[in-house]
C-alpha cells in the first residue's frame, strides 16, 4: 500500500478514536523547507472537536499514528502543524522502487478522452507573444494529460473568416501590387499582417477626416469608405463570390505556411485542425432546435436570445435579426461537432481570461440544451503577457512578433553561452543547435513557470540567465549530469545505510515527482511541473558542490551518488519533455 494512503488511513483512525469524528477528506502537504519533516498535517479544522490547544491536538494525533506506523522516525509540532518525518529505511525502499521501476505516474486518465483546443489564431496577422503563451501552455497541458493516461486530441480552430480577415484582403487589393511572400522576402503571415496594419492606418485617417467634416465619431467609424468596402467584401464572401473566394484562399494559404513554420520552431503540433470557414454555420441548426424547445426566444426584430438571468448572468444573443450567427453560435456547433467526432469526456479551451464570461455562457447554453457533455467543458483561462514597454496592439503593429522574439532569444542565448565559455569542442552546427535549444527553451520555460491564471511580465534578458529559475540553469544542470555519467563507468552498488541530508532531499524530490504530475493534471497547471524540476535542479547543484561524486574513495558511496545523479537527470528530462522543452547532452 502507498505510504500516503496508509498515513491518511491511520490519521482518520486517530481522529475517530480520539475525537469521535469520521472524516474522509484527510490530506497532507509537503513540509515547509524551514522545518524538519517530510509531510505535514494541519490540525486547525479539528480543534472544535478536540477542544484542546493546536499544539496538544497535533501531539495527540502524532503520538497515535507514529505508534501505528513503523516507517515514521519522528514528528514535531509547530503550532497547529504536525510535521511527520519518515525513517531512512522507508526512503531506501522508495529509492529501490524507483531504480527498479523507473518513473511511475498514476494513470488517473485511463480510458478517458480529452480534447484540448489551443492556438486558435486569426489569419490576418502573424503570431505574437500572447499566442506563444497560449501555444506552449496548450501543448504542455496535453503532454501532462498524456502522461497521466488520457487519450489526448490536440485541436486547433483557425479563425480564417470574418471582418478582420477582409480588412487585410481589402488593403492587399488596394496597395498590394501583386506582392507575394517570395517577392517581398517575408513569411506569408508577416506579409498579410503588414496589410492589416496598413488598413488600420488608412482607416484611422478616413475617420479623422469625416469627424473634421462634422460627422459623429461612431458614425464616422461606420461610414468610412474602407469599412463600407470591407463589409461589402464580407457579404460577397458569404455569398460565394468567386473572385473574393479566390483572393481569400490565396492570402490564407500564405498565412497557413507562415504559421506552420512558427509552430515547427516552437515545437507544438496538432492532431486535428478545424477552420471557422467550415464551422461558422454549424450552430444555426442547434439554435433552431433550441427555439422550438423554448431554450431560446425570439425578439420582435427577429433576433434570437437566451435568458441566463436565473444563473446570475444576462440575456445573450445567439443569432442576429438578419439570420447571421454570432461567435458563440459557432462555438455551440463546434462543441457538438467535437463530441460527435471524439465522444470526449472533457474538452478544454485554452483561451485568455478576457473570455471568461464567454465560456461561462457557452457551458450554461449547452446545459440548457441538454447536452450530456456540457459538464466536461473546461476553460483553461490564462492571464495576459505584458512587456516592460506596455501592452501590445496588433492593428497598430506594436505586438511582439513571435518569430522576431524567437530570433532574439536564440541570439541572446548565443551571446550568453559564448561569454560563459561553454562552447569548447563543439562544431558550428552543434553550436547552432545548442543556441536554438537554449533560446526556445528559455522562452517557453519563462512563460510556463508562472501559474497560467496570473498576468505576467515577460523579460527576454532574464529568461536567458544561466542562474536562477530559468531553463538555461536547468539545462546546464542536466548537461553537468550527462558529463558526469559519461566520465563514470557502469556502476553497481548496495544501498547505503545512512544518507547525507542533501542526498535525502534529492530522493524526496524524486519520489514526489509523480505526485506533482498528477496535481498539475488535476489543476490544469504546468507551472507545478516547471517549479518542481527547478527545485530538483537547484538541490542537485547543492549536492554536486557539497559532496564528492567521481572522486569519492568509497566505491559503494561513489556508485550510489552516480546512480542518484542519473535519476535526477532522468527526472529533469522527463519534466522538460512535459513542458515541450529539449535538454542538450553537451554544453
Amino acid at each position: 500500500m502507498n505510504i500516503l494512503t496508509t498515513l491518511v488511513e491511520k490519521t482518520q483512525e486517530a481522529i475517530t478514536k480520539l475525537y469521535g469524528l469520521s472524516d474522509s477528506n484527510i490530506s497532507f502537504e509537503q513540509t515547509n523547507s524551514k522545518f524538519d519533516g517530510d509531510l505535514t498535517f494541519v490540525v486547525f479544522p479539528y480543534l472544535k472537536y478536540s477542544k484542546k490547544r493546536p499544539e496538544d491536538t497535533a501531539k495527540e494525533i502524532g503520538d497515535y499514528i507514529s505508534e501505528k506506523m513503523e516507517e515514521i522516525k519522528s514528528f514535531n509540532v509547530v503550532k497547529g502543524f504536525l510535521n511527520i518525518e519518515f525513517n531512512d529505511d522507508y526512503w531506501l525502499n522508495v529509492l529501490q522502487n524507483r531504480i527498479d521501476l523507473g518513473i511511475q505516474i498514476p494513470e488517473i486518465g485511463m480510458d478517458k478522452k480529452i480534447v484540448v483546443e489551443y492556438s486558435s489564431p486569426n489569419t490576418n496577422k502573424p503570431l505574437h507573444l500572447g499566442h506563444i503563451r497560449n501555444n506552449v501552455l496548450g501543448y504542455s497541458i496535453c503532454q501532462i494529460f498524456d502522461a497521466v493516461g488520457y487519450d489526448v486530441v490536440k485541436n486547433n480552430l483557425v479563425n480564417d473568416r470574418g471582418i478582420h480577415i477582409c480588412k487585410s484582403m481589402v488593403a492587399y487589393q488596394k496597395w498590394g501590387n501583386s506582392e507575394t511572400p517570395e517577392s517581398a522576402g517575408l513569411k506569408g503571415d508577416h506579409l498579410i499582417g503588414k496589410y492589416y496594419v496598413m488598413f488600420d492606418q488608412h482607416y484611422q485617417k478616413e475617420v479623422i477626416d469625416l469627424i473634421s467634416k462634422g460627422v459623429d465619431k461612431d458614425d464616422a467609424k461606420e461610414k468610412s469608405p474602407l469599412m463600407v468596402e470591407t463589409r461589402n467584401m464580407l457579404q460577397k464572401w458569404e455569398n460565394g463570390d468567386q473572385e473574393v473566394i479566390s483572393l481569400w484562399k490565396k492570402l490564407n494559404g500564405w498565412v497557413y505556411d507562415g504559421f506552420e513554420s512558427t509552430y515547427n520552431r516552437l515545437g507544438v503540433s496538432f492532431d486535428k485542425i478545424y477552420y471557422e470557414s467550415d464551422t461558422y454555420l454549424l450552430g444555426k441548426e442547434i439554435v433552431k432546435e433550441g427555439l422550438k424547445s423554448n431554450v431560446f426566444f425570439k425578439k420582435e426584430d427577429g433576433s434570437i436570445w437566451i435568458d441566463l438571468t436565473p444563473e446570475g448572468l444576462d440575456e445573450k444573443i445567439v443569432q442576429r435579426s438578419d439570420g447571421t450567427s454570432v461567435y458563440i453560435t459557432q462555438d455551440i456547433g463546434t462543441a457538438d461537432l467535437k463530441y460527435q467526432e471524439f465522444e470526449m469526456d472533457k474538452f478544454v479551451y485554452v483561451v485568455g481570461n478576457e473570455q471568461d464570461y464567454h465560456f461561462k455562457v457557452l457551458q450554461l447554453i449547452l446545459k440548457r440544451l441538454g447536452k450530456s457533455y456540457a459538464d466536461g467543458l473546461y476553460h483553461l483561462s490564462y492571464g495576459m503577457v505584458d512587456l516592460p514597454e506596455g501592452k501590445m496592439k496588433s492593428r497598430e503593429g506594436t505586438v511582439v512578433d513571435a518569430d522576431e522574439l524567437m530570433d532574439e532569444v536564440v541570439s541572446t542565448a548565443k551571446k550568453q553561452t559564448e561569454e560563459l565559455g561553454k562552447t569548447d569542442g563543439m562544431s558550428p552546427q552543434e553550436l547552432a543547435e545548442l543556441y536554438e535549444v537554449l533560446g526556445i527553451g528559455a522562452l517557453k520555460y519563462y512563460l510556463l513557470k508562472v501559474d497560467a491564471k496570473k498576468r505576467m511580465m515577460y523579460d527576454p534578458k532574464e529568461s536567458i540567465d544561466f542562474q536562477g529559475n530559468t531553463a538555461p540553469f536547468i539545462q546546464y544542470t542536466y548537461t553537468r549530469i550527462a558529463s558526469l555519467l559519461r566520465a563514470a563507468e557502469k556502476v553497481d552498488f548496495k544501498l547505503p545505510k545512512v544518507f547525507n541530508p542533501v542526498e535525502k532531499d534529492l530522493i524526496k524530490l524524486i519520489s514526489n515527482y509523480p505526485n506533482v504530475i498528477t496535481s498539475a493534471a488535476n489543476n490544469y497547471n504546468p507551472s507545478e511541473v516547471a517549479n518542481a524540476v527547478y527545485e530538483l535542479a537547484k538541490t542537485f547543484n547543492k549536492f554536486y558542490h557539497e559532496l564528492t561524486i567521481l572522486g569519492e574513495q568509497d566505491q559503494n558511496t561513489r556508485s550510489f551518488r552516480i546512480t542518484l545523479s542519473n535519476m535526477v537527470g532522468e527526472t529533469i528530462k522527463h519534466g522538460f519533455n512535459l513542458l515541450g522543452i529539449q535538454v542538450p547532452e553537451r554544453m
